[in-house]
Protein backbone atom coordinates (compact mmCIF):
# COMPACT_ATOMS: atom_id res chain seq x y z
CA UNK A 1 0.00 0.00 0.00
CA UNK A 2 1.42 3.78 -0.90
CA UNK A 3 2.31 5.83 1.61
CA UNK A 4 -0.70 8.77 2.15
CA UNK A 5 -2.41 10.91 5.30
CA UNK A 6 -5.95 10.99 6.47
CA UNK A 7 -7.30 14.43 8.06
CA UNK A 8 -10.28 13.87 9.38
CA UNK A 9 -12.79 16.88 9.70
CA UNK A 10 -14.19 18.07 13.10
CA UNK A 11 -18.04 18.67 12.51
CA UNK A 12 -21.30 16.72 14.20
CA UNK A 13 -23.56 15.37 11.85
CA UNK A 14 -27.38 14.64 13.10
CA UNK A 15 -29.34 12.28 10.36
CA UNK A 16 -32.41 11.15 9.92
CA UNK A 17 -36.46 12.54 9.17
CA UNK A 18 -38.12 15.24 11.14
CA UNK A 19 -34.29 16.23 13.01
CA UNK A 20 -35.18 19.93 12.27
CA UNK A 21 -36.59 19.79 15.75
CA UNK A 22 -33.52 19.85 17.41
CA UNK A 23 -32.47 22.80 15.81
CA UNK A 24 -33.21 24.62 18.94
CA UNK A 25 -30.85 22.23 21.16
CA UNK A 26 -28.40 22.22 18.79
CA UNK A 27 -28.31 26.04 18.73
CA UNK A 28 -27.79 25.39 22.84
CA UNK A 29 -25.32 23.07 22.95
CA UNK A 30 -23.36 25.11 20.86
CA UNK A 31 -23.29 27.92 23.82
CA UNK A 32 -25.17 29.94 20.96
CA UNK A 33 -28.13 32.62 21.62
CA UNK A 34 -28.96 34.86 18.95
CA UNK A 35 -28.68 33.11 15.18
CA UNK A 36 -28.70 35.09 12.16
CA UNK A 37 -30.90 32.50 9.59
CA UNK A 38 -29.78 32.26 6.00
CA UNK A 39 -31.53 31.39 2.67
CA UNK A 40 -32.54 32.22 -0.96
CA UNK A 41 -35.75 34.24 -1.74
CA UNK A 42 -36.82 31.22 -2.76
CA UNK A 43 -37.02 29.91 0.94
CA UNK A 44 -38.09 32.35 2.77
CA UNK A 45 -41.58 30.91 3.53
CA UNK A 46 -39.85 27.92 5.14
CA UNK A 47 -37.01 30.10 6.65
CA UNK A 48 -39.31 31.70 8.91
CA UNK A 49 -41.27 28.99 10.03
CA UNK A 50 -38.03 27.53 11.33
CA UNK A 51 -37.13 31.29 12.91
CA UNK A 52 -40.50 30.35 14.57
CA UNK A 53 -39.79 27.75 15.70
CA UNK A 54 -36.73 28.00 17.74
CA UNK A 55 -38.46 31.41 19.01
CA UNK A 56 -36.12 34.18 20.98
CA UNK A 57 -32.98 32.42 19.50
CA UNK A 58 -34.20 33.95 16.58
CA UNK A 59 -32.14 37.04 16.15
CA UNK A 60 -33.15 37.46 12.31
CA UNK A 61 -33.70 36.55 8.57
CA UNK A 62 -31.32 37.32 5.45
CA UNK A 63 -33.41 36.03 2.82
CA UNK A 64 -30.88 37.50 -0.53
CA UNK A 65 -28.13 34.12 -0.68
CA UNK A 66 -27.02 34.49 -4.14
CA UNK A 67 -25.49 32.01 -6.54
CA UNK A 68 -21.26 31.75 -6.35
CA UNK A 69 -21.32 33.98 -3.12
CA UNK A 70 -21.29 37.09 -4.57
CA UNK A 71 -19.22 39.52 -2.30
CA UNK A 72 -21.37 42.35 -2.27
CA UNK A 73 -24.33 40.34 -0.79
CA UNK A 74 -21.96 38.78 1.84
CA UNK A 75 -21.21 42.53 2.63
CA UNK A 76 -25.03 43.00 3.23
CA UNK A 77 -26.13 39.92 5.38
CA UNK A 78 -22.42 41.01 7.18
CA UNK A 79 -24.24 44.25 8.60
CA UNK A 80 -27.40 42.61 9.17
CA UNK A 81 -25.23 39.87 11.44
CA UNK A 82 -23.84 43.21 12.81
CA UNK A 83 -27.06 44.77 13.58
CA UNK A 84 -28.82 42.26 14.95
CA UNK A 85 -25.41 41.13 17.46
CA UNK A 86 -25.49 37.40 16.28
CA UNK A 87 -23.26 34.80 17.35
CA UNK A 88 -24.43 32.44 14.95
CA UNK A 89 -25.71 31.18 11.63
CA UNK A 90 -27.89 28.88 10.33
CA UNK A 91 -27.48 28.27 6.49
CA UNK A 92 -31.16 26.97 5.49
CA UNK A 93 -31.06 25.76 2.26
CA UNK A 94 -28.55 24.61 -1.33
CA UNK A 95 -24.74 25.53 -2.13
CA UNK A 96 -25.77 29.32 -1.55
CA UNK A 97 -26.99 29.57 1.65
CA UNK A 98 -23.84 27.48 3.17
CA UNK A 99 -21.64 29.59 0.82
CA UNK A 100 -23.21 32.53 2.53
CA UNK A 101 -22.76 31.23 5.78
CA UNK A 102 -18.74 30.46 4.88
CA UNK A 103 -18.41 33.42 4.05
CA UNK A 104 -19.79 35.31 7.29
CA UNK A 105 -17.98 32.58 9.18
CA UNK A 106 -14.44 33.15 7.10
CA UNK A 107 -14.39 37.27 8.23
CA UNK A 108 -16.27 36.48 11.67
CA UNK A 109 -15.64 33.24 13.03
CA UNK A 110 -19.19 32.81 14.08
CA UNK A 111 -20.21 29.60 14.91
CA UNK A 112 -22.16 28.11 11.95
CA UNK A 113 -25.13 25.81 11.72
CA UNK A 114 -25.79 24.21 8.31
CA UNK A 115 -29.33 22.65 7.31
CA UNK A 116 -28.82 21.54 3.85
CA UNK A 117 -31.48 20.62 1.51
CA UNK A 118 -29.93 19.92 -1.47
CA UNK A 119 -27.59 17.24 -2.07
CA UNK A 120 -24.34 20.15 -2.69
CA UNK A 121 -22.27 18.81 -0.05
CA UNK A 122 -21.34 22.35 0.38
CA UNK A 123 -21.93 21.83 4.38
CA UNK A 124 -19.12 19.49 4.69
CA UNK A 125 -16.44 21.15 3.47
CA UNK A 126 -13.67 23.72 4.61
CA UNK A 127 -14.32 25.05 1.21
CA UNK A 128 -15.54 28.04 0.14
CA UNK A 129 -15.72 30.10 -3.35
CA UNK A 130 -16.26 33.90 -3.51
CA UNK A 131 -17.14 35.68 -7.00
CA UNK A 132 -15.85 39.27 -7.10
CA UNK A 133 -16.59 41.29 -10.70
CA UNK A 134 -17.12 37.95 -12.45
CA UNK A 135 -14.20 35.90 -11.26
CA UNK A 136 -14.78 33.26 -8.66
CA UNK A 137 -11.85 32.31 -6.37
CA UNK A 138 -12.09 29.19 -4.35
CA UNK A 139 -9.68 28.79 -1.15
CA UNK A 140 -9.46 26.09 1.86
CA UNK A 141 -9.92 26.71 5.52
CA UNK A 142 -11.27 25.02 8.64
CA UNK A 143 -12.36 28.66 9.57
CA UNK A 144 -15.51 27.71 7.23
CA UNK A 145 -16.46 24.34 7.98
CA UNK A 146 -20.00 24.32 9.42
CA UNK A 147 -19.48 23.39 13.07
CA UNK A 148 -22.91 21.49 13.01
CA UNK A 149 -25.50 19.99 9.93
CA UNK A 150 -28.48 19.32 10.71
CA UNK A 151 -29.93 16.93 7.30
CA UNK A 152 -33.60 16.54 7.52
CA UNK A 153 -34.61 14.04 4.72
CA UNK A 154 -37.84 15.74 4.96
CA UNK A 155 -36.95 18.98 3.10
CA UNK A 156 -35.91 16.83 0.20
CA UNK A 157 -39.02 15.53 -0.59
CA UNK A 158 -40.34 18.49 -2.35
CA UNK A 159 -36.72 19.21 -3.84
CA UNK A 160 -37.51 19.83 -8.09
CA UNK A 161 -36.98 17.22 -10.24
CA UNK A 162 -34.26 19.33 -11.69
CA UNK A 163 -32.25 20.31 -9.28
CA UNK A 164 -32.52 17.06 -7.76
CA UNK A 165 -30.51 15.46 -10.47
CA UNK A 166 -28.46 18.35 -10.76
CA UNK A 167 -27.14 18.77 -7.34
CA UNK A 168 -26.73 14.75 -7.30
CA UNK A 169 -24.54 14.98 -10.18
CA UNK A 170 -22.96 17.70 -8.56
CA UNK A 171 -22.25 15.48 -5.43
CA UNK A 172 -21.19 12.93 -8.13
CA UNK A 173 -18.45 14.91 -8.94
CA UNK A 174 -17.19 15.46 -6.07
CA UNK A 175 -16.01 11.76 -5.05
CA UNK A 176 -14.93 11.47 -8.57
CA UNK A 177 -12.18 13.98 -8.43
CA UNK A 178 -11.42 12.41 -5.00
CA UNK A 179 -10.58 9.28 -6.71
CA UNK A 180 -7.66 11.04 -8.87
CA UNK A 181 -6.70 13.60 -6.29
CA UNK A 182 -3.41 14.40 -5.42
CA UNK A 183 -3.59 13.21 -1.55
CA UNK A 184 -6.15 10.66 -2.40
CA UNK A 185 -6.21 7.68 0.80
CA UNK A 186 -7.55 4.56 0.92
CA UNK A 187 -10.23 5.60 3.38
CA UNK A 188 -11.63 8.44 1.01
CA UNK A 189 -11.57 6.20 -1.88
CA UNK A 190 -13.71 3.51 -0.13
CA UNK A 191 -15.94 6.16 0.47
CA UNK A 192 -16.35 7.86 -2.52
CA UNK A 193 -16.49 4.53 -4.12
CA UNK A 194 -19.35 4.21 -1.85
CA UNK A 195 -20.96 7.24 -2.47
CA UNK A 196 -21.45 7.03 -5.74
CA UNK A 197 -23.13 3.83 -5.98
CA UNK A 198 -25.50 5.49 -3.43
CA UNK A 199 -26.31 8.43 -5.92
CA UNK A 200 -25.94 6.14 -8.65
CA UNK A 201 -29.05 4.11 -7.42
CA UNK A 202 -31.12 6.46 -5.58
CA UNK A 203 -31.33 9.27 -8.26
CA UNK A 204 -33.00 7.25 -11.10
CA UNK A 205 -35.42 5.97 -8.68
CA UNK A 206 -36.38 9.43 -7.17
CA UNK A 207 -37.42 10.29 -10.74
CA UNK A 208 -38.96 7.56 -10.97
CA UNK A 209 -40.84 8.82 -7.59
CA UNK A 210 -40.01 11.84 -6.40
CA UNK A 211 -41.32 10.88 -2.91
CA UNK A 212 -39.33 7.37 -2.44
CA UNK A 213 -38.35 8.28 1.06
CA UNK A 214 -35.53 5.44 0.86
CA UNK A 215 -33.90 6.57 -2.27
CA UNK A 216 -34.45 10.24 -0.69
CA UNK A 217 -32.55 8.98 2.46
CA UNK A 218 -29.77 7.38 0.14
CA UNK A 219 -29.73 10.17 -2.12
CA UNK A 220 -28.92 12.23 0.83
CA UNK A 221 -26.21 9.95 2.72
CA UNK A 222 -24.39 9.98 -0.59
CA UNK A 223 -24.35 13.34 -1.03
CA UNK A 224 -22.67 13.56 2.85
CA UNK A 225 -20.15 11.19 1.70
CA UNK A 226 -19.75 13.30 -1.50
CA UNK A 227 -19.31 16.40 0.18
CA UNK A 228 -16.58 14.53 2.95
CA UNK A 229 -14.32 13.34 -0.16
CA UNK A 230 -14.50 16.85 -1.41
CA UNK A 231 -13.69 18.03 1.78
CA UNK A 232 -11.36 15.60 2.66
CA UNK A 233 -8.87 15.64 -0.35
CA UNK A 234 -7.83 18.47 -2.98
CA UNK A 235 -10.10 19.19 -5.91
CA UNK A 236 -8.16 19.06 -9.89
CA UNK A 237 -9.76 20.04 -13.24
CA UNK A 238 -13.27 19.32 -13.21
CA UNK A 239 -13.81 21.83 -10.30
CA UNK A 240 -11.64 24.42 -11.68
CA UNK A 241 -13.45 24.31 -14.86
CA UNK A 242 -17.00 24.37 -13.27
CA UNK A 243 -15.55 27.59 -11.04
CA UNK A 244 -14.23 29.36 -13.76
CA UNK A 245 -17.19 28.99 -16.29
CA UNK A 246 -19.96 29.13 -13.81
CA UNK A 247 -18.37 32.63 -12.53
CA UNK A 248 -17.39 33.94 -15.71
CA UNK A 249 -20.85 33.23 -17.32
CA UNK A 250 -22.73 33.36 -13.96
CA UNK A 251 -24.37 29.88 -14.96
CA UNK A 252 -26.11 27.41 -12.50
CA UNK A 253 -23.73 25.85 -10.07
CA UNK A 254 -25.31 22.34 -9.98
CA UNK A 255 -25.94 22.33 -13.59
CA UNK A 256 -22.50 23.41 -14.79
CA UNK A 257 -20.87 20.09 -12.69
CA UNK A 258 -23.51 17.93 -13.99
CA UNK A 259 -22.28 19.25 -18.01
CA UNK A 260 -18.75 19.29 -17.32
CA UNK A 261 -18.21 15.95 -15.18
CA UNK A 262 -18.57 13.70 -17.81
CA UNK A 263 -15.90 15.51 -19.87
CA UNK A 264 -13.23 15.63 -17.40
CA UNK A 265 -12.99 12.42 -16.35
CA UNK A 266 -12.93 11.82 -20.14
CA UNK A 267 -9.98 13.74 -20.05
CA UNK A 268 -8.48 12.19 -17.25
CA UNK A 269 -9.08 8.51 -17.56
CA UNK A 270 -6.10 7.72 -19.03
CA UNK A 271 -4.05 9.38 -16.43
CA UNK A 272 -6.35 7.77 -13.47
CA UNK A 273 -7.33 4.27 -14.64
CA UNK A 274 -8.02 3.34 -11.01
CA UNK A 275 -10.32 5.98 -10.60
CA UNK A 276 -12.29 5.40 -13.71
CA UNK A 277 -12.18 2.02 -12.77
CA UNK A 278 -13.61 2.93 -9.53
CA UNK A 279 -16.55 4.77 -11.04
CA UNK A 280 -17.07 1.93 -13.79
CA UNK A 281 -18.09 -0.45 -10.89
CA UNK A 282 -19.94 1.91 -8.48
CA UNK A 283 -22.18 2.71 -11.78
CA UNK A 284 -22.35 -0.40 -13.56
CA UNK A 285 -20.53 0.51 -16.14
CA UNK A 286 -17.68 -0.49 -18.66
CA UNK A 287 -15.69 2.47 -18.12
CA UNK A 288 -16.07 5.37 -15.86
CA UNK A 289 -16.79 8.22 -18.93
CA UNK A 290 -19.38 5.75 -20.51
CA UNK A 291 -21.05 5.11 -16.89
CA UNK A 292 -20.78 8.63 -16.12
CA UNK A 293 -22.65 9.43 -19.87
CA UNK A 294 -25.26 6.60 -18.97
CA UNK A 295 -26.10 7.54 -16.05
CA UNK A 296 -26.83 11.25 -17.36
CA UNK A 297 -29.20 9.85 -20.15
CA UNK A 298 -31.22 8.13 -17.60
CA UNK A 299 -32.03 11.13 -15.80
CA UNK A 300 -32.31 13.57 -18.61
CA UNK A 301 -29.64 15.95 -17.04
CA UNK A 302 -28.58 19.02 -19.09
CA UNK A 303 -25.83 17.86 -21.13
CA UNK A 304 -24.45 21.10 -22.79
CA UNK A 305 -23.07 24.62 -21.74
CA UNK A 306 -24.63 26.28 -24.28
CA UNK A 307 -28.61 24.89 -23.02
CA UNK A 308 -27.29 26.94 -19.80
CA UNK A 309 -26.79 30.04 -21.32
CA UNK A 310 -22.64 30.03 -22.19
CA UNK A 311 -22.04 32.36 -25.22
CA UNK A 312 -19.87 30.32 -27.42
CA UNK A 313 -17.57 33.52 -27.95
CA UNK A 314 -16.95 32.53 -24.15
CA UNK A 315 -15.01 29.11 -24.92
CA UNK A 316 -11.68 30.66 -25.33
CA UNK A 317 -12.22 32.71 -22.48
CA UNK A 318 -12.83 29.94 -20.02
CA UNK A 319 -10.00 28.17 -21.48
CA UNK A 320 -7.54 30.88 -20.53
CA UNK A 321 -9.59 31.21 -17.79
CA UNK A 322 -8.74 27.33 -16.96
CA UNK A 323 -4.81 27.65 -17.45
CA UNK A 324 -4.23 30.13 -15.09
CA UNK A 325 -3.70 28.98 -11.47
CA UNK A 326 -4.53 25.81 -12.34
CA UNK A 327 -5.50 23.29 -9.60
CA UNK A 328 -3.00 19.58 -9.08
CA UNK A 329 -4.85 17.38 -11.79
CA UNK A 330 -3.19 13.90 -12.87
CA UNK A 331 -2.89 14.65 -16.24
CA UNK A 332 -1.07 17.78 -17.79
CA UNK A 333 -4.01 20.86 -17.83
CA UNK A 334 -2.97 22.09 -21.47
CA UNK A 335 -4.76 24.66 -23.31
CA UNK A 336 -5.21 23.48 -26.28
CA UNK A 337 -6.70 20.04 -24.82
CA UNK A 338 -8.70 22.30 -22.38
CA UNK A 339 -10.04 23.93 -25.26
CA UNK A 340 -11.41 21.34 -27.12
CA UNK A 341 -12.97 20.07 -23.80
CA UNK A 342 -15.30 23.29 -23.29
CA UNK A 343 -16.42 23.47 -26.73
CA UNK A 344 -17.19 19.52 -26.77
CA UNK A 345 -19.01 20.61 -23.79
CA UNK A 346 -20.55 23.58 -24.91
CA UNK A 347 -22.19 21.80 -27.68
CA UNK A 348 -22.85 18.59 -25.96
CA UNK A 349 -21.01 16.33 -28.47
CA UNK A 350 -19.55 12.96 -27.15
CA UNK A 351 -17.39 12.77 -24.80
CA UNK A 352 -13.72 11.16 -25.56
CA UNK A 353 -11.20 9.83 -23.72
CA UNK A 354 -7.95 11.53 -24.63
CA UNK A 355 -4.60 9.95 -25.84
Amino acid sequence: MHSFVYNALPARVIFGSGTISRLKSEIERAGCRRALLLSTPEQADDLTRIATSIGALAAGTFTHATMHTPADVTDRALRQAQECGADCTISFGGGSSTGLGKAIALRTDLTQIAVPTTYAGSEVTPIIGETKNGVKVTQRTLKVLPEIVIYDVDFTLTLPQRLTITSGTNAIAHAVEALYAEDRNPVISMMAEQAIGAMGRALPAIVSDPLDREARSEAFYGAWLCGVCLGSVGMALHHKLCHVIGGAFDLPHADTHTVILPYAMAYNAKAAPDADAAVARALGGQDGTAALVELAARLGSPRSLKSLGMPEAGIDRAADLAVQNPYWNPRPIERDAVRTLIAAAWAGDAPRPLS
